[in-house]
């Protein structure tokens, strides 16, 4: 980590070492240039690429190698300097060749405690998207807890409108990234606590007032019951995020209707789609999003569908190949396994195929095939 001693001192800062210290596998590896010219860095690694614009950050083989926002009269101080800068005390680490570990000064106290804390007062003013990445880590790490400056901090940010100006590409990262965590509920609840759903995720802002259905079946709010689910489906950010959206409808119910909400999956189509195109997220995403919803309630009442019901809904989900996500996420919101049957169903519907004769005419052949293939499904019954 360290090219020509006299010149250049390199260390691993960030995530990585937090990785390292929690007895994690690090993923993302950053370095901070603490001493050194950019022309003795460059000089010493030619095939490094320059990409930042308000401090000096360099690529090289998947890496990212950044010059101090801050110098100081040292290295040492330097490196004091940089880390106090930084995000989250948690993040504050860096470490040295010979394995000094420099460290923010509440941050072996937040490792031993486990607590999410914002590395200086202005954290989210730098840096906005900050806020969704205390989110995220959230998720990702559950074992820890957000300091009240955290929540605060946040809070602040969004009443200030620091969150509206933010790349929503940058937000649809973060996104993903909780929905891959070990508790992607947290991303939604955090975000909620600190008043910051407004305005990139809006459609979920008041879900903690709102009863998920009658106390009969719903013990919690909206979005106490998206989340839940969501962490029962952790493991797997598609079908995290379509529990994320399955009961979007709920949130339109008018206050006179409750706690009952008809109609609400397809109610919930329309904003689960707006959602992922505001987040830039993925066409893989959006589709997603949207079948959630819309198809969530016949899902969790597959037993006793039509078989022209039941070939509607395999070949919609199929055609996204979406069929395991959605009887997961029924598992996980109805608590029984009410699509086992379905992926039986859908080998038997993709064995029937039209005549030669009943080929290429349009909705006639269509109507033909689903006829077919209702018709096998009623005889497997």
């Amino acid at each position: 980590m360290i090219s020509d001693r006299n010149k250049i001192s390199i260390l691993a800062v960030g995530g990585s070492v937090r990785d390292l210290i929690l007895g994690r596998q690090p993923n993302d590896f950053d370095f901070l240039v603490a001493k050194g010219t950019v022309a003795d860095f460059q000089k010493a690694f030619p095939r490094a690429k320059p990409v930042g614009k308000s401090y000096e950050v360099f690529f090289m083989n998947g890496l990212e190698f950044s010059f101090p926002r801050f110098t100081g009269n040292s290295t040492e101080e330097t490196i004091d300097l940089d880390l106090a800068a930084r995000d989250f005390t948690i993040n504050c680490f860096a470490l040295d060749q010979d394995g000094e570990l420099y460290i923010h000064p509440k941050g072996l106290e937040d490792y031993a405690s486990k607590t999410l804390r914002p590395a200086f007062a202005d954290t989210f003013k730098i840096d906005p998207l900050r806020v969704f990445r205390a989110a995220t880590f959230l998720a990702r790490f559950p074992d820890f807890t957000a300091h009240s400056s955290l929540i605060e901090g946040m809070r602040e940010a969004g009443k200030q409108g620091l969150l509206e100006n933010i790349a929503p590409d940058r937000i649809g990262v973060e996104l993903i990234k909780a929905m891959k965590s070990e508790k992607p509920g947290n991303f939604i609840k955090t975000l909620n606590e600190a008043d910051c759903l407004h305005p990139w995720f809006k459609e979920l802002a008041n879900s903690d007032k709102i009863p998920a259905g009658p106390p009969k079946f719903h013990d919690k709010s909206v979005l106490g019951h998206t989340a839940e689910v969501m962490d029962k489906v952790a493991g797997n950010p598609i079908t995290s995020w379509m529990a994320m959206c399955h009961d979007l409808g709920k949130v339109l119910t008018s206050e006179k209707y409750l706690p009952s909400h008809r109609g609400h999956d397809k109610k919930g189509i329309k904003p689960a789609k707006e959602l992922a195109s505001r987040l830039l997220l993925p066409n893989k995403y959006i589709k997603a999003g949207e079948l959630a919803p819309e198809l969530h309630m016949n899902c969790g009442n597959y037993t006793i569908l039509r078989p022209g019901t039941k070939v509607d809904l395999l070949t919609k989900l199929n055609s996204q190949r979406l069929v395991e996500n959605m009887a997961d996420l029924c598992k996980a919101d109805r608590g029984v396994d009410s699509m086992k049957e379905a992926h039986s169903d859908l080998v038997e519907i993709l064995k029937v195929h039209l005549a030669e004769e009943d080929r290429n005419l349009g909705k006639k052949s269509g109507d033909k095939l689903r006829d077919l293939r209702a018709k096998r499904l009623k005889e497997l019954n």
